[in-house]
């Protein structure tokens, strides 16, 4: 276990406590806690790739810890209704869709390749700045409703676009072996 590998456990230890910040209506700490997880996110990635730190469990930890609390405070922020329901459904939908083949493909013997798509990169770039910009404004009663709603459809049509590429790829993959998955 080394550095990176610990502070990316504290990335999915701090999610509950985002979580409950959200439910408790208490946006600001809930917005420094995530701000506090970004930072650490790329703090952890740096001391790896320049301190000759990475390891396969972190390979594994790092997105499963980003999925955790991004996948989390989209629940969250639909259940409180600060984001509507059927984005929050969307986005949890194409993770799960994602993460769903790749075990699909594993468990019947077709693994595929873990090869995040850069509309996948994009698509999560986009959901980490509404997340924030809606916690940061909730926290500093901003009133942002116009950047929020443009990022709101934003984040639904990349997520729809990402899902369909993963899922065209998936098929491919599956019909006869070519192809890459994340």
């Amino acid at each position: 276990m080394n550095l990176p590998n610990l502070i990316t456990i504290g990335r999915i230890i701090s999610v509950p406590l985002i979580i409950w910040l959200i439910v408790s209506e208490q946006a600001l700490p809930a917005f420094l806690v995530f701000v506090a997880a970004g930072v650490s996110d790329a703090i952890d990635g740096f001391i790896a790739k320049h301190y000759a730190q990475a390891t396969e469990l972190g390979s594994y930890l790092d997105p499963i810890a980003d999925k955790l609390l991004l996948v989390s405070i989209y629940v969250a922020l639909g259940m409180q209704e600060i984001l509507p329901a059927w984005l929050a459904i969307l986005v949890v939908s194409r993770d799960v869709l994602i993460v769903g083949g790749f075990l699909l493909a594993w468990l019947l013997g077709r693994p595929a390749q873990v090869v995040p798509l850069m509309v996948s990169k994009v698509t999560t770039v986009v959901q980490i700045v509404l997340a924030a910009i809606v916690l940061g404004a909730l926290g500093f009663d901003v009133d942002v409703e116009a950047v929020v709603v443009l990022l709101i459809w934003c984040v639904a049509a990349l997520t729809i676009v990402s899902a369909s590429a993963y899922m065209r790829i998936w098929v491919q993959h599956m019909a006869n072996g070519n192809g890459h998955h994340d």
